[in-house]
């Protein structure tokens, strides 16, 4: 078998259990179990039959057994545990994935491994030993060596605990040692945190998930919201297996809410997780419009820089600032601002660029929390002076995540001396030395330090390892699956008052993700309706075009809080892409009382009286709009040459559209001044008109379909049927 196969063959026993057909999954299971070939899964696979079989005969016997609910449950999640092993046991023969390597290796060690007891207990002595190191006469430096072992146990550390794939009794008893150490620094507990959440995203493990929970409530916030955020990963990916054959699980989860309160951290860790969606995006629009668009203003922005010798403070030209604004730089950077400020991933397409570094060909490197006592950074930064406060600024701010800190320290140490220097001192130019001092770099680290921060920055740690890591096809994306925590039934029942939902919800809606807005908002007011949840409701379903359902969800907005404009005039709307203009009028004129002059309502009532072919009180309307406007008003010259053909004032019409410059003329703009024309009786001027349009419709059939649909409007003008045919050819 290869690695297609015995994945196939896995996904088609998950799909048997999730709906509960154990007898099948155990066939399944037997015939996977031989590409492995490990004996010890087969006695518990036999096991497994066995007891589902006696179950099976007492209830044929009709004997009542009130554990046979919980055994079902029991045998269900062990033989799905059982299939796990075997899936990988069958790929550690034939895979190629580092995780299937690392396996290998471990099982022809000739001695036996290092438990997590030893691991510990080595981590433990080497931070003895470095902070014994910092009060030996080195200018307060570790040795390199010792820093360079203290590394090593914790990448040896991380691997094994990542290719691990299910703790035994005893892993469980020496993991719980680290979480009540109080000798383990705090960065090696958080990467132990990272690798356990790797190791779950590979292969489900009820006990690692215990762990979990245990890690979430640490002491030392890095640690509690890395753990956090894991749960939240593993819960998105195995919530539905947890919730099938785990009860006892669901209960725990149940229990720690209840008693620690994570749902709100939960819920702000999922609101995180969901902005990554957009990452891309961003991404996109660094690179495509923000990004060029401020190399294009290189030389402006060279403008704004002050000499350190001018003799003026604060000599800021005002017409600078006039022309930021015009050129749109203004408003690119406000954009970067406002959804740094939200927490959006804005530095992905910097730092994608900056991860080549030999550093980031180790797996464990990517969850490594900043260290600047790490032995590569000490390198690195060996010649920038530890008091450079633009440094510090860059590097313990909470505006990098970890990674990209790496990244950025790297990228200092390939600098020539002088171009790092004169880097720094440009951050030191605008200000940074002055108006940064002790207090307000305590402030820096405070706000780095806080747990939305934190769990913000692991987050697009994790998103570039997943994006980025030069083995990145070797790992399933959590980031390409659903994160919604409201289609994930553990999360969803540790999440359940409107308090909740709101956030979540809010965030659908504003990035217009309208359909997953629409369940939650309909759940909403399933519970307890709103106006405002009405409202949003409509709205949804009017951007998708379901114009009757939206009509109802405003009716109810609107009966719940009468004469609101807004929900009056997308009633209108809804009504008037139904083309029942009749109604859409007369919800538009009650917005109308209560918004006079509101241009949009204006054109839309001009737009129904058209629609119901009252064209001279359209008119009326348009005239008025196209005084409300000093520059040019296409669509309402439009809309007056249409209105005036309609209702015979043909010259009225042939001068509305002789106002549209030719440069900005549409093929419909041709069409309908040609159709003045002929009515006018200027045949020669119809056709060259016929003629420019076409050529703009690109070709003669789509002019074609556009002529016709007007046919029946051109004889109600008084053009005789039997020359439409004679006119489409003379275009022609």
């Amino acid at each position: 078998m290869n690695d297609l196969s015995i994945n196939e063959q896995y996904d088609s026993i998950v799909q048997l259990l999730q709906q509960r057909r154990l007898k099948e999954a155990q066939v399944q299971t037997e015939s996977l179990l031989t590409a492995g070939a490990d004996w010890t899964l087969g006695n518990r696979l036999e096991q497994n039959k066995t007891s589902y079989q006696y179950m099976l005969q007492y209830m044929r016997q009709g004997l009542n057994d009130p554990q046979r609910q919980t055994l079902y449950l029991q045998l269900g999640a062990d033989l799905w545990e059982i299939a796990d092993q075997a899936r990988i046991a069958a790929l550690d023969k034939t895979s190629a994935y580092y995780y299937h390597e690392l396996r290998r290796n471990r099982a022809y060690m000739s001695s036996p491994a290092p438990t997590l007891e030893d691991r510990l207990h080595t981590l433990e002595d080497l931070a003895d030993d470095m902070a014994l190191g910092k009060l030996l006469p080195q200018d307060g430096q570790i040795p390199d060596g010792l820093l360079r072992k203290h590394e090593e146990a914790n990448r040896l550390l991380f691997l094994s605990t990542w290719s691990n794939s299910a703790w035994n009794a005893i892993d469980k008893q020496q993991a719980a040692a680290f979480l009540t150490s109080e000798l383990l620094p705090e960065n090696d507990l958080c990467l132990l945190v990272s690798a356990v959440t790797m190791s779950l995203l590979e292969c489900f493990d009820a006990a690692k998930c215990l762990w979990m929970l245990e890690a979430a409530r640490h002491r030392k916030t890095s640690v509690e919201q890395r753990a956090l955020t894991g749960l939240v990963l593993v819960l998105l990916r195995h919530g539905n297996r947890i919730s099938l054959y785990y009860p006892q699980l669901t209960e725990t989860f149940q229990l720690y809410q209840e008693e620690y309160n994570l749902k709100k951290q939960l819920n702000r860790i999922c609101l995180q997780l969901l902005r990554s969606r957009d990452t891309e995006k961003i991404d996109r629009k660094m690179r495509e419009e923000i990004i060029p668009e401020v190399m294009k203003n290189v030389d402006f922005l060279r403008k704004m820089k002050f000499e350190s010798d001018e003799p003026e403070e604060n000599d800021w030209n005002p017409d600078w600032t006039n022309a930021f604004e015009k050129n749109g730089l203004g408003d690119k950077i406000r954009e970067i601002n406002e959804l740094q400020m939200a927490g959006s991933d804005v530095y992905m397409s910097t730092f994608s660029m900056l991860k080549g570094f030999p550093f980031f060909n180790e797996i464990s490197n990517w969850f490594l929390p900043f260290d600047r006592h790490h032995s590569t950074i000490i390198q690195s930064l060996k010649n920038l002076p530890e008091s450079d406060k633009a440094a510090s600024l860059i590097l313990d701010a909470g505006l990098f995540c970890d990674s990209d800190k790496y990244s950025m320290a790297f990228t200092l140490a390939q600098l020539p001396k002088g171009q790092r220097g004169l880097m720094m001192q440009q951050f030191n130019n605008r200000g940074l030395e002055e108006i940064i001092d002790e207090q307000q770099f305590g402030h820096i680290r405070q706000h780095a330090a806080r747990p939305e921060i934190i769990s913000n920055q692991y987050i697009h740690d994790l998103y570039r390892f997943f994006k980025l890591f030069r083995r990145k096809n070797e790992f399933k994306d959590p980031f390409r699956e659903d994160m919604n925590p409201y289609h994930n039934p553990i999360l969803r029942t540790l999440m359940t008052t409107a308090e909740d939902i709101q956030p979540i919800a809010d965030y659908f809606f504003q990035n217009n993700y309208l359909e997953e807005a629409l369940e939650l908002y309909r759940e909403q007011a399933s519970v307890e309706g709103t106006p405002d949840i009405y409202q949003k409701i409509g709205y949804c379903l009017q951007k998708g075009k379901r114009y009757r359902e939206a009509i109802e969800s405003y009716q109810t907005a609107d009966a719940l809080y009468p004469n609101q404009a807004w929900t009056l005039r997308h009633l209108g709307t809804c009504h008037r892409m139904l083309k029942d203009y009749s109604a859409a009028l007369e919800y538009y004129q009650k917005a109308d009382a209560l918004q006079p002059d509101n241009y949009h309502i204006l054109f839309h009532i001009g737009t129904c009286l058209a629609g119901m072919e009252r064209y001279d009180e359209a008119l009326q309307y348009f005239f008025r709009l196209d005084l409300m406007k000093d520059d040019k008003n296409l669509k309402i010259w439009r809309a007056i040459g249409w209105c005036s053909l309609l209702c015979g004032r043909w010259g009225q019409a042939a001068k509305y559209y002789a106002r549209i410059p030719e440069k900005e003329r549409t093929a419909d703009d041709w069409l309908n001044a040609g159709h003045v024309a002929w009515v006018s009786g200027d045949v020669t001027s119809a056709t060259d008109y016929y003629r420019q349009s076409a050529a703009l419709y690109g070709n003669h059939a789509t002019f074609r379909e556009a002529f016709e649909k007007d046919s029946s409007t051109l004889v109600f003008l008084g053009i005789p049927s039997d020359e439409i045919p004679l006119m489409k050819d003379l275009v022609i």
